[in-house]
């Protein structure tokens, strides 16, 4: 089935751009205007995130995000059979910074966001970065779709570790030079284990692990932030916000990830995945260990995202 569904991926991707995003029109009309996949979650989120905004300037963020999540999709199809070339004039990143911390031995934790497109930074850098890069991705519970999306991330020999592997893998890929990318801005698994702090205006958890390994591993700490440009065509601006990780405290990564990807949401919200529910854990008095931020606990609006 696996060898079926590739071929055809295969061939679609083959298609050019002006074609393919004629598809992604269309498919935006469908999710969008006819089925309203997932639209109820996309509105409560941006309540939540946006509660000053008008109802109709929501509704103008949202349509514009399901453009861009079906440009996202047929994006990265095309990401199959794209050249080299074309990738980087679509993909503009300079890592010379990180590249030169790297050429002096030292390990790397790059952090973003569920920005669109996530696809084309986790290839920019593998692409550029003079060092092992390791990607951690969640996998796709297709298993054909799953392999699609691997044999894409590994199209210049990242290392692609599933959040379920990585406790078991951790001490072999830690154990030379590497590079970390981790998109750490959903839910944890277990939001008990999670750190929990204002995420615009309501209370969210965070996944701890990162916070944990980059001063446990004394990492330069690197954040990304994903500009599109235009349709198809984005820079990924790598930022250096800690060149020793052991010098943050715990829980301050945590709080500057969460003020970076907040400043950069804002600045494109129609740019972030708003389709998950990202808010659709309670903050309660059990989880005050958990509790990281200097704010107390913000409930945001009263939204019901069943």
């Amino acid at each position: 089935m696996y060898y079926i569904i590739y071929a055809i991926t295969y061939l679609f991707s083959l298609l050019p751009f002006f074609i393919l995003y004629t598809i992604s029109d269309a498919a935006y009309f469908l999710l969008f205007r006819v089925m309203k996949y997932r639209k109820q979650i996309v509105l409560n989120n941006l309540d939540i995130a946006f509660p000053e905004k008008s109802p109709q300037d929501k509704l103008a963020i949202a349509s514009k995000f399901y453009r861009n999540l079906t440009d996202t999709f047929i994006e990265t199809i095309k990401l199959i059979s794209i050249s080299d070339k074309a990738f980087s004039e679509r993909a503009i990143i300079n890592l010379d910074q990180c590249n030169a911390l790297a050429s002096k031995g030292r390990d790397l934790h790059f952090h973003s966001g569920h920005q669109m497109n996530w696809e084309y930074a986790h290839l920019a850098i593998s692409k550029n970065l003079e060092t092992p890069w390791v990607g951690i991705y969640q996998p796709i519970q297709n298993k054909a779709l799953d392999r699609i999306y691997l044999k894409i991330r590994r199209r210049y020999n990242a290392i692609m570790v599933s959040t379920y592997e990585f406790k078991s893998r951790m001490h072999t890929i830690f154990s030379g030079r590497y590079a970390l990318g981790l998109v750490a801005d959903q839910n944890p698994a277990i939001n008990e284990k999670g750190s929990w702090l204002n995420f615009f205006s309501k209370a969210a958890p965070f996944v701890a692990v990162p916070d944990k390994i980059a001063r446990r591993k004394d990492a330069v700490v690197v954040f990304v932030k994903i500009v599109k440009i235009k349709r198809g065509h984005y820079k990924f601006i790598p930022i250096i916000i800690r060149e020793h990780g052991n010098t943050l405290e715990a829980g301050e990564l945590t709080m500057l990830f969460r003020d970076f990807l907040e400043e950069n949401i804002r600045e494109a919200p129609e740019n972030y995945l708003w389709s998950h529910r990202r808010w659709k854990w309670t903050f309660h008095d059990a989880l005050q260990k958990q509790w990281i931020d200097n704010i107390p606990p913000l409930q945001g609006p009263d939204q019901n995202q069943a």
